[in-house]
């Protein structure tokens, strides 16, 4: 607590020991089953990492061109890429990064796939199993109306040659019974298939580094399709790589009353941690408690002009003040991926704590962070 009194606010700081801690479980579970496990950067692209990252890991993931590139020069490692729909003026770059590259529909790889093949690519297709197993409809892409993968009234069978693997990805922050009933779906609509691909990709949204996560259904759900259809089988968890690994640390800047406490804060929900909004998800503060739980109960806001620029209703053992630090967790992914300067707001620095204890301010930013961006 000390020595984060002592950083910049606002900052990320992400702890090294707590990501290696991370990429154990998902080591363990490679060599239990032979799968391959890559990072999904739109999770987390803290690349200082990658070298760590890269020793446990097969390699990345990307959902764009910049993700692609960012993979292949930081990690090195295996390259893949998904997305819903590629540019034609991107296509060419993207083959010269990617190993392996997937298609969101049949009109994307009869457009691209022959460019792919002749550069010596792997190239897959996104499939749609029609199973929702969540409660977060803005990231479910089994959702009705959904663009995300071909379901299977819409395949097309006569058209997979060269096609060497299938991809899915419906989950979101789940434990291992959602990804059994999603492969029931799978198998059932597009199992007819899997013997004549190379590899199937399981996606993320796999929680498998929280404390209660099943590992043993994971693992028993990834050796049964393996051998059944002798197929590799991928992962591609972006959450589970640095879950609870990063923290948010934030000054408050004042407080008013209005029929509550209220304590306007130097980190944004809108800017700093877009996910409290978007899920919504309520993040862990240290030292804090529920709404009444300890004396002294606070509304914690951002100084944007956005009225609902609210984190959340914390409470606190004794009166906030302007000045005092506040500690979050699980910080680490979907923060610096998707914070933004709406209002002019500087971004966070961040900052590494290394294995030894030592942090590195790596990144701070300024005025012109904010200013490259506009015209």
């Amino acid at each position: 607590m000390e020595r984060m009194d002592r950083l910049p606010t606002p900052c990320y700081l992400v702890d090294e020991s707590l990501i290696r801690r991370n990429l154990e479980i998902l080591a363990g579970v490679k060599e239990r089953t032979g799968c391959k496990i890559l990072l999904a950067q739109k999770a987390f692209s803290m690349y200082a990492l990658y070298p760590l990252i890269g020793k446990y890991l097969d390699g990345a993931t990307a959902s764009g061109l910049f993700e692609a590139r960012l993979g292949r020069e930081e990690m090195g490692k295996e390259n893949h890429i998904f997305s819903p729909a590629y540019r034609e003026d991107e296509f060419d770059e993207i083959t010269g990064l990617c190993d392996h590259i997937i298609f969101n529909s049949f009109a994307q790889l009869e457009k691209f796939g022959s460019q792919a093949l002749a550069a010596g690519r792997e190239i897959g297709l996104r499939i749609n199993p029609e199973c929702s197993t969540q409660d977060h409809a803005i990231y479910d892409p089994c959702s009705p109306g959904s663009r995300l993968g071909v379901t299977a009234e819409n395949f097309r069978p006569e058209l997979l040659q060269g096609v060497s693997g299938l991809h899915f990805h419906t989950l979101c922050e789940q434990d291992a019974d959602a990804l059994a009933q999603t492969l029931e779906a799978v198998e059932a609509r597009f199992g007819e298939y899997l013997p004549q691909m190379k590899w199937l990709n399981f996606g993320g949204g796999h929680h498998i580094t929280r404390a209660d996560y099943d590992i043993d259904l994971l693992c028993s759900l990834i050796s049964r399709i393996q051998e059944k259809y002798s197929v590799q089988v991928y992962l591609e968890p972006g959450e589970a790589v640095a879950l609870n690994a990063g923290f948010l640390i934030t000054t408050v800047l004042d407080t008013v009353h209005n029929g509550m406490d209220i304590a306007i804060l130097d980190s944004s929900a809108a800017c700093h941690m877009p996910d409290v909004l978007e899920m919504p998800y309520r993040p862990p503060l240290l030292d804090s408690g529920k709404a009444g739980e300890r004396p002294y109960t606070y509304r914690l806001t951002g100084p944007t002009c956005l009225a609902g620029d609210v984190i959340g209703d914390y409470s606190f053992d004794a009166p906030l003040a302007p000045g005092d630090r506040l500690i979050f967790g699980d910080m680490a992914i979907y923060t610096m991926v998707k914070n933004n300067t709406f209002n002019g707001m500087n971004l966070p620095a961040i900052v590494l704590r290394h294995e030894d204890g030592s942090d590195q301010i790596l990144r701070t930013f300024g005025y012109e962070n904010f200013k490259c961006r506009l015209g």
